[in-house]
């Protein structure tokens, strides 16, 4: 009689590459949302969700690109989570931006995070997917779960509202 066997648990992999793919990923998403305890978390959500991940039966290989990835889904989650929040605690009403003004301003990296943290979390979400990872509109769209138009209808208003808060704190520090 021949013994059964044993397929090894694929989170193994994952375990080898923790060492070296924790400060990655940790550097990722705290440059993108700031807040070393909230990267903190999303860091161990990103592990966690890894595990569960890697575990299924046609999981990609494990690797710190992967977990970027991984890592990139779970901070997309956690500003939808912070957009419910906020719609939930106050009533937003904004008017139609005014895109036919060019803004050819100068962008400092401090202010410009600094204003960030200041906008809601969708407009967060979608400039620093868009800004910062670089990705097109139809990836924007894909990790925050709406239209490829709706999503170019938010970064339109996400800019105007960056450059608002943006020139108004430029106005504050001269």
């Amino acid at each position: 009689m021949t013994e059964p066997r044993v397929r090894p648990d694929p989170a193994f992999a994952l375990l080898e590459l923790y060492e070296t793919a924790l400060p990655e990923v940790f550097g990722y998403l705290l440059s993108r949302c700031g807040n070393r305890t909230i990267a903190e978390e999303l860091t161990s959500e990103t592990f966690l969700g890894a595990v569960s991940a890697c575990r299924k039966e046609y999981a990609p290989p494990v690797s710190t690109g992967w977990l970027i990835g991984v890592a990139r889904h779970k901070l997309a989650d956690h500003w939808r989570r912070k957009e419910r929040e906020e719609r939930g605690l106050r009533l937003v009403h904004e008017g139609e931006p005014d895109v036919t003004d060019p803004w050819d301003a100068q962008v400092d990296a401090l202010r410009a995070r600094q204003v960030l943290e200041t906008l809601g979390a969708h407009h967060q979400a979608a400039l620093t997917l868009r800004y910062v990872d670089g990705l097109g509109v139809p990836e924007v769209a894909a990790h925050l779960g709406r239209s490829v138009h709706a999503t170019e209808a938010l970064l339109v208003r996400a800019r105007a509202a960056f450059r608002r808060a943006y020139e108004e704190k430029e106005g504050r520090d001269v």
